[in-house]
């Protein structure tokens, strides 16, 4: 089977670059798969992003080295098996609130008699490899979601989910979970009281040996996050970097048209 580029990365000490597609089309994809990213995420929660679109980008990360995944909708089986069949490799499932649940998400991701998948890999055994019912369970990687007051007060029982890889923590949902709306919704937290939970669900999942993951606004931050001993960080996804490289083009363009016309000659009453 397909050996999983993050667990081969972490077995080596390296941090995981995560990229994250939230458009749902196979091209813009393949664009991302090509800038050195070691993961890449496509979000069926919230992202424009359907089944068969998902599972045409799953085929064109295959041409690339990243490790692909699916952030899934909800905590569903159909979803989660779907995702896992059409070839994901790792699975990360939102709003995951107590044990239960967690052990819910394990036994969905895992083959009899460790969980309750069932059994029809249609796209993942041309993917991965003829042996993937054997080798699966021990590839794919399923994280839970701590993005809510309830997963914070029940975070010693999720973590300690046996077959449960790492947590992933989702700052803005934490925040409004956390806080209300006492400030801003985003990524990149910066407030004492927030990074405090941050480290905490960090430091807890590795006090239980599984790994912890961090949804980043940018560069900078994830670096920092890195720091902070986070082993996937996710930057930035592909609206925003398209929104964000196009606004700055534009800006760009308007100051220099600015300064052109700042400092052209006055005009003169000649026709032309």
């Amino acid at each position: 089977m397909t050996p999983n580029g993050i667990r081969r990365l972490w077995a080596e000490g390296k941090p995981v670059l995560n990229g994250w597609l939230s458009i749902g089309n196979s091209f813009t994809a393949e664009i991302m798969a090509g800038q050195g990213y070691d993961a890449m995420t496509i979000d069926l929660q919230h992202g424009f992003v359907g089944y068969e679109a998902a599972a045409a980008m799953l085929q064109t990360l295959k041409a690339s080295p990243v490790t692909p995944m699916v952030r899934v909708p909800w905590l569903s089986a159909g979803d989660i098996m779907k995702a896992l069949d059409a070839g994901a490799l790792g699975i990360i499932c939102p709003m995951i609130n107590n044990r239960a649940e967690a052990e819910q998400l394990v036994s969905y991701m895992r083959y009899p008699p460790h969980g309750q998948r069932s059994f029809g890999p249609t796209r993942a055994v041309f993917a991965h490899g003829a042996d993937y019912g054997q080798k699966a369970d021990g590839e794919v990687l399923c994280f839970a979601m701590i993005e809510t007051a309830d997963g914070m007060r029940n975070l010693d029982e999720i973590v300690s989910t046996p077959g449960l890889d790492g947590v992933y923590i989702g700052p803005a949902d934490l925040t409004l979970g956390l806080t209300g709306r006492k400030y801003p919704t985003g990524f990149d937290r910066e407030e004492p009281e927030m990074l405090d939970a941050i480290k905490t669900i960090l430091a807890k999942a590795h006090g239980a040996g599984i790994r912890a993951c961090l949804h980043c606004g940018n560069g900078a931050y994830a670096a920092r996050a890195i720091g902070w001993g986070f082993d996937l960080v996710t930057l930035l996804n592909d609206v925003r970097l398209l929104a964000t490289a196009a606004q700055a083009n534009v800006a760009a363009t308007r100051k220099a048209l600015g300064e052109a016309q700042a400092s052209a000659p006055a005009s003169t009453n000649s026709s032309y």
